[in-house]
């Protein structure tokens, strides 16, 4: 099993400012996204299945949606602050390593967001990602990712760190290893006069990547946009959210 890198110390504060990927504007495009997916097959309850649920930032308000959310997370302890959230009694959360997890049932869309998938940090377990949703997918059913591009062309000659945080009482810095693909996140806060940190390593993966693993999971391509509001995904995108489809 992987190890978890959000007990206690990050699970308390991971979401208690409200602000950033828990603004409204960042989850109510999500959400949309995602309801629209899981409610496709008007004779089925809608239904998803989150690889990596957390405390809940969007399976909380996609079940006040109506859909019936499944989530598996590694860490206890995030599942513990979902599990404390008003609304928690409508979703069911498992612990354990969503790579290979299983629910027992299928669903309508199974989705991974805000570069979860970079928790993952090896090809074999992330093509393992993949097989674990299209195992839990009715046919027809839906993958959803949301996922940075690696943005490699900011990293300068020689140079293999860059920094993504710079603020007063925070600080955070991506360090690459451009040989094994794989960087490690570098996250320090002030904390009641005290610095803390926490270093999570990564493996970034390129959207063509992710399109042959989808296939390996017997999954094809249906759409990709820049974000949840369908963008256009270009060259020069951030990020983007990649649809994949399970026959029918």
């Amino acid at each position: 099993m992987r190890h978890d890198y959000f007990g206690p110390s990050v699970a308390d504060r991971y979401d208690e400012d409200g602000t950033g990927m828990f603004a409204p504007e960042v989850v109510g495009p999500a959400v949309d996204f995602l309801a629209a997916l899981a409610s496709e097959d008007r004779d089925t309850e809608p239904s998803a299945f989150e690889l990596g649920i957390g405390t809940g930032r969007i399976a909380l308000p996609l079940s006040q949606r109506g859909v019936v959310v499944h989530g598996v997370d590694l860490s206890e302890a995030m599942v513990a602050r979902l599990r404390a959230k008003p609304g928690a009694d409508r979703v069911t959360a498992t612990i354990g390593d969503f790579a290979t997890a299983r629910a027992g049932r299928t669903f309508q869309l199974a989705y991974l967001v805000y570069n979860t998938i970079g928790n993952v940090t090896t090809q074999d377990d992330q093509v393992e990602c993949f097989r674990t949703a299209a195992a839990h997918l009715a046919p027809g059913g839906c993958f959803v990712i949301e996922v940075g591009v690696p943005d490699l062309r900011r990293l300068p000659p020689g140079q293999t760190v860059v920094p993504f945080t710079v603020e007063p009482g925070r600080l955070g810095f991506d360090e690459y290893d451009l040989v094994n693909q794989g960087l490690v996140s570098h996250h320090f806060w002030e904390s009641d006069g005290r610095w803390e940190n926490v270093s999570m390593p990564f493996r970034y993966v390129w959207p063509a990547e992710l399109d042959l693993m989808a296939r390996l999971a017997g999954m094809t391509l249906r759409e990709r946009w820049a974000d949840f509001t369908r963008d256009p995904f270009t060259s020069d995108s951030t990020k983007h959210v990649s649809v994949w489809q399970k026959p029918a």
